[in-house]
């Protein structure tokens, strides 16, 4: 198990290396001098290249990659150029903002995925389980955004119970801060679960053949208990692979639902800085990001083992 985790880390730094690499090559062979763009087209030679130096273009690439890294390691992201604050602030911030979301979502479409997923795969072929396949299909079809603006219609505007959009802070009290949250996460996390669903269904319908499951079955053991104990034990390897990704997509993809509800997440600032090109903070969000994918599939490959006692012996 030792060898494994270690081979499992030594995998996820050179993606994170690689990554960096393609993170920094990409924002710089963007069309355009970034100082040039923030100062606007109408700034002296002088104002831009004094920004050029501040912003450390004036040295060469692999003199600013390993700056740039450096400071990474250290936990110093630099300054950004558009807000005058160091980006760690920054970071700081909205992810107070943008992992509350993302675990919220995650929580709310596992809730809802796995009963869904267990009673159509128990009920297979059933009038009920062709209604619940084809409702997950429309929650994978139609994208987010759209579940957002009619959710915001429906319960903002028409019903009132719960705010349009923006973010009150958490200063404003736990519920407060968490009423904001509620259509943004149903936004994110019906198309998750209507995924989650139809994985949950395909993983549990391989399970339900094997001979385990007749011995069971065979043994008295209640439906029930042979669904929920053995059968869906079993079946969570592929489940927790998607519950990992989907984590990811929610802390990083959600730029959209974020400008739709107006919040200060993480999302919203990497839209910000891009229109700002404020390279330094986009740079430094992106490879945030990066890392805690990597770290969380880290995660999901460590809890495979828990999982299944099987993969532990031959780790």
């Amino acid at each position: 198990m030792t060898v494994y985790l270690l081979r499992r880390l030594a995998t996820g730094l050179l993606a994170l290396v690689v990554a960096s690499v393609v993170v920094f090559c990409v924002l710089e062979i963007l069309p355009g001098d970034p100082a040039r763009l923030m100062l606007g087209f109408n700034a002296t030679e002088d104002a831009v290249q004094a920004l050029r130096v501040q912003m450390g273009l004036d040295r060469g690439l692999l003199v600013r990659y390993l700056h740039w890294t450096g400071g990474l390691l250290s936990l110093d992201f630099g300054r950004s150029y558009t807000y005058s604050v160091p980006v760690i602030d920054l970071v700081r911030e909205r992810a107070a903002v943008s992992l509350p979301l993302a675990l919220v979502s995650l929580a709310l479409s596992t809730a809802i995925a796995l009963p869904v997923g267990v009673f159509a795969a128990a009920r297979r072929g059933r009038p009920s389980d062709t209604v619940a396949m084809a409702a997950s299909q429309f929650g994978v079809a139609v994208p987010n955004f759209w579940f957002a603006l009619l959710l915001v219609y429906v319960f903002a505007v028409w019903l009132r119970l719960v705010p349009a959009g923006g973010f009150p802070g958490w200063s404003a009290g736990v519920w407060p801060a968490l009423k904001a949250l509620i259509l943004p996460s149903v936004a994110l996390a019906l198309p998750q679960a209507a995924i989650l669903a139809r994985v949950t269904r395909s993983a549990l319908l391989d399970v339900l053949g094997e001979d385990f499951i007749r011995t069971a079955r065979a043994k008295g053991l209640p439906r029930k208990a042979v669904l929920w104990r053995h059968a869906l034990r079993n079946a969570l390897l592929p489940v927790l692979t998607i519950l990992g990704l989907q984590f990811a997509f929610l802390l990083a993809g959600t730029i959209i639902i974020e400008n739709v509800f107006y919040l200060p997440g993480l999302g919203r600032l990497v839209f910000q800085a891009i229109n700002q090109r404020d390279l330094i903070v986009v740079e430094s969000v992106v490879m945030l990001l990066v890392a805690t994918i990597i770290a969380i599939n880290l995660v999901i490959d460590l809890s495979y083992a828990l999982v299944d006692p099987r993969l532990r012996v031959r780790a």
